[in-house]
């Protein structure tokens, strides 16, 4: 069934209910009281249950009728602003979106996607903030950006998130450390290797491994550098300081050219963590322009992203 055709029969079946007859409803949508009852049979025989039961005084809805009515609203509603949205969309978008985002992210892969963003929308601007280290969105940065891209779990319900793109973490190391030093072949021998690892502000997936039905944590004993900033750890990766725990979207081209290994992934990619790429929001009703750049980053970031299917293809190859 088309969306217009459910919406208006759907539609129908609010107002004969809210009305209590067939004649009130036909009035409302310019039909005869016959046509509405063989609207009303049909949609009767595509849910398979009695939704009114019908005397010459009167027609009452069955317990079918009131339980399907809340998800018959919610649905009308939904159609009429998908409807509302599609010709909002139609017309070209202008204005301004601030958008504020982590430093090291928004470099490799959101910087591209705006400027193509850009380039299709050509009477929208962005300004965009990128930020070095954790924020705390409690803080000043909120109200001040439309969008704010976050990686990792998200605690403040005030905000509206829209997932953008999984997260897959990966142990890794550079060649020349892994010669030196040993490959690991289980995550519980990370402990006699050197490591780099986040400050205190550690993602809470890292360094945890599935081992005999639970999760477990195994991070290197001694740690080489701790920082708050991703691009730092990479850095001392590929210096072969010690074995990194970091995600694909920033590690990915690295682990291609074969500057940095991946450990235990002898099955290929390791499952995506609980949390991910978000786009945030203060308020459930994004501008015509957000709503846009919402869809374009969620097509050009999701569901499998490019990094991670870069990296499915090298691993099938190996």
């Amino acid at each position: 069934m088309q969306p217009d055709a459910l919406s208006a029969q759907l539609s129908l079946f609010i107002d004969v209910l809210d009305a209590g007859s067939f004649s009130a409803a036909a009035r409302r949508h310019g039909l005869t009281p016959s046509a509405v009852a063989r609207r009303i049979d049909t949609l009767e025989k595509s849910l398979g249950c009695l939704l009114f039961s019908r005397s010459t005084h009167a027609v009452r809805p069955t317990p079918a009728a009131l339980a399907f009515a809340e998800r018959a609203r919610r649905i009308v509603q939904e159609l009429h602003l998908a409807r509302a949205e599609a010709a909002s969309l139609d017309s070209a978008p202008e204005g301004r979106i601030r958008v504020d985002a982590p430093a090291p992210f928004g470099r490799r892969h959101l910087a591209p996607a705006l400027a193509a963003f850009l380039q299709a929308y050509p009477g929208v601007d962005i300004q965009l903030r990128l930020i070095d280290s954790f924020v705390d969105l409690h803080g000043e940065h909120l109200g001040k950006a439309d969008l704010l891209l976050r990686i990792g779990p998200l605690a403040d319900t005030r905000l509206v998130a829209t997932p953008l793109a999984p997260m897959v973490r990966i142990v890794c190391a550079s060649p020349a450390y892994l010669e030196r030093r040993g490959v690991p072949t289980h995550p519980q021998q990370l402990l006699e290797h050197d490591g780099l690892d986040w400050d205190a502000l550690a993602p809470p997936h890292a360094w945890r491994f599935e081992q005999e039905g639970r999760t477990q944590p195994f991070r290197p004993r001694r740690l080489r550098m701790i920082t708050n900033n991703a691009e730092a750890l990479l850095a001392g990766a590929l210096a072969g300081l010690g074995i990194a725990h970091l995600p694909t979207w920033l590690i990915s081209d690295y682990l291609l050219r074969g500057e940095l290994l991946p450990l235990f992934c002898d099955n290929g990619l390791p499952e995506p963590e609980a949390s991910g790429i978000y786009a945030l929001r203060l308020t459930r009703e994004a501008d015509t322009r957000s709503r846009l750049l919402l869809a374009f980053l969620k097509s050009r970031f999701g569901p499998v992203p490019p990094w991670d299917q870069a990296l499915q293809s090298g691993f099938k190859r190996d």
